[in-house]
């Protein structure tokens, strides 16, 4: 594969270049990046690890409760181990993309089963873990064991095509191995941990996607994309892809105090989680009788659209309104949540909004 002329020019170039890129940027981290970021705080690999898991697709703001929740209950990698999936779960509602959290916990039993209980240094080992991919474990071993390793997330994709005119989209292969090399004939020599730092903080807070702080840049004078006006062109955006779509029929069956809710196979769409059984009126009379109710009502909710990475799904709901006679109530293939819980239970998002619209008062 053959690199773009500007990458090429650079690759191609002086030593110094490459010194100047990562001296200004690690000057920059140090006097303008972030600092106060509670993972930053350790160079425990157990920290440093579920924070760069919380971080793939979320937002830091949204990360930091998370963070600080997960660590308060599960202090370390044995603990998470040691932990049922289903509390995992739990502490993840409402994180989304819940294959993380499966993962999370899987990687944690393979670390202390495997590795004894200690995080594996190499990133090399490390991508090789559940959940773990070649940025992120570069970024795990640099921060944690000071390793002089590139790290490539979409964040650091933007900086680069920016900053030497990369044309064409980041996540094609082609495009991508191009980068790989640009970001590795980039590093320095000493300081990895402020120069990965600068270039997270320098794409999730200067060179943002949509509104790019040119003027607070420090690669403001030597950025293509700025010079040549470009910056809101490059990277170009992802190819449109056409969604199939798809339907689903839920049941919600509740005295508008508790909820009944079925756990998910632990693989799969909404993996491990709680949601609402299935099927249509002729189900929810069959679950009313096994679960010891008394079907009062049905009537059908507004139906609700949730957008999955490959396929639309849409959601038709049956609000069934009961009597549970707790005499007769069984939780062999279900579970009645209290509907105070529906915020922290481990439940999808479209689950959980439907939920949030039961009538509080019963029928």
């Amino acid at each position: 594969m053959r690199a773009s002329p500007s990458v090429q020019a650079f690759l191609f170039g002086t030593s110094m270049r490459s010194f100047l890129f990562s001296e200004h940027l690690i000057a920059w981290q140090k006097n303008y990046g972030r600092h106060d970021l509670p993972w930053q705080k350790t160079r425990e690999a157990y920290c440093i690890w579920l924070s760069e898991i919380m971080l793939q697709q979320t937002q830091v703001s949204t990360v930091i409760p998370y963070y600080l929740r997960f660590i308060e209950r599960f202090p370390n990698v044995v603990a998470l181990s040691n932990a049922p999936l289903e509390s995992v779960l739990e502490l993840w509602a409402g994180l989304g993309y819940y294959a993380r959290a499966r993962n999370l916990h899987r990687c944690a039993q393979i670390i202390v089963n495997d590795f004894g209980g200690q995080f594996p240094q190499s990133p090399e080992v490390i991508v090789s873990l559940p959940g773990i991919g070649r940025s992120t474990a570069a970024a795990i071993s640099a921060f944690a064991f000071g390793t002089r390793t590139a790290i490539l997330d979409g964040n650091v994709k933007r900086v680069l095509a920016r900053c030497f005119g990369i044309d064409g989209f980041p996540g094609a292969a082609a495009i991508e191995r191009e980068m790989w090399l640009l970001a590795e004939s980039l590093l320095p020599t000493t300081e990895i941990e402020a120069y990965t730092q600068g270039l997270m903080d320098l794409g999730s807070t200067v060179c943002t996607r949509r509104k790019p702080f040119c003027q607070s840049c420090p690669m403001v004078e030597p950025c293509i994309a700025r010079r040549e006006g470009r910056q809101h062109q490059i990277p170009v955006s992802r190819p449109k892809k056409i969604l199939s779509e798809r339907e689903a029929s839920f049941l919600l069956l509740t005295d508008g105090k508790q909820v009944l809710l079925e756990r998910r196979p632990p693989t799969g769409i909404w993996g491990g989680l709680l949601t609402l059984p299935e099927g249509g009126v002729a189900e929810a009379r069959a679950l009313s009788r096994r679960h010891g109710c008394r079907l009062l009502e049905m009537q059908a909710m507004t139906p609700i659209k949730h957008t999955f990475s490959h396929f639309h799904l849409h959601i038709q709901t049956l609000l069934c309104t009961v009597e549970i006679d707790i005499r007769r109530v069984t939780e062999v293939d279900g579970l009645w949540l209290d509907c105070e819980e529906v915020e922290t239970a481990a439940v999808p998002t479209p689950i959980r909004r439907l939920l949030r619209t039961i009538p509080r008062d019963g029928r």
